[in-house]
């Protein structure tokens, strides 16, 4: 079952300071390396541009393997409390530096850099491989190894349909219901209102390899109000409330998140 989560842009509006802001941004990154999310789409709500391109600029950071980030992000303001951010630790991230453990099949990360008139792939080692692939130079590339060390030749893969977990990707939308009318596939949207979460609602969920989007509502709006009278036209989607009898007025995304996710996967293992 491949899962993807929609988020508002809004949801940081409870946060005065950056630094929580930040804080709440790293709970949702490790929510969704958690439980294995394939695409996190942050869409526009309210008048809140720039927690918007906060959110997506960090979670992108938390994506991108540790030895990637002094070439891929400059030092900018969105970045200022990056030292509070839990690492995700996915299997993407957690690779040797020393190149004589390196051995065939090993897949990474890298990014493509020039030098002496040829292309070059930085993975994390001590030295940089040559490399003969169509992707252009700043961009991040997955290579796999054909040869162990110490010869070190590489090959460019698609990563995709991999069965490890190589991290999620982040895109932004400018609303929410633009994203329902183009995703293909099925769509639970989260709500207070919405019939209860139970094992027979989710199996045809679970059971199926059709994409899933889960929708979550911001701080004041849940997704029908934020959706307004255009709901009806959204295909393949259902209410769903997986807090059923809670205590507390609301619930926060960074909880919604990690409890529907939990109830989700409990249910795909079951």
């Amino acid at each position: 079952m491949k899962i993807s989560v929609a988020i508002p842009t809004s949801a940081l509006q409870d946060e005065s300071l950056k630094i929580d802001k930040t804080r709440k941004i790293s709970v949702l990154a490790r929510a969704c390396a958690i439980f294995k999310i394939e695409t996190i789409y942050v869409y526009q709500e309210g008048n809140n541009g720039s927690d918007g391109s906060l959110m997506s600029m960090i979670l992108k950071y938390l994506e991108t393997p540790q030895f990637l980030r002094r070439r891929l992000f400059q030092k900018m303001n969105d970045l200022k409390f990056a030292g509070v951010l839990h690492p995700l630790k996915i299997p993407s991230h957690v690779t040797p530096s020393d190149a004589k453990k390196i051995v065939v099949g090993d897949i990474r990360e890298g990014i493509i850099v020039n030098g002496k008139g040829k292309k070059w792939v930085d993975v994390g080692i001590n030295q940089l491989l040559q490399f003969y692939g169509k992707t252009p130079t700043g961009k991040r590339v997955t290579i796999q190894f054909k040869e162990g060390y110490p010869k070190l030749s590489i090959k460019e893969i698609d990563n995709s349909g991999s069965e490890v977990y190589w991290g999620y990707e982040v895109k932004e939308k400018s609303n929410l219901f633009s994203l329902l009318s183009e995703w293909k596939g099925n769509v639970i949207i989260t709500s207070r209102k919405g019939k209860t979460a139970s094992k027979e609602q989710l199996e045809k969920y679970t059971k199926t390899d059709e994409p899933l989007l889960v929708v979550f509502g911001s701080p004041e709006k849940g997704v029908h109000e934020i959706i307004g009278g255009r709901m009806n036209k959204v295909q393949n989607a259902k209410s769903l409330n997986f807090f059923q009898n809670q205590a507390t007025e609301t619930v926060r995304l960074e909880e919604a998140l990690l409890g529907t996710l939990a109830i989700l996967n409990a249910q795909n293992s079951s």
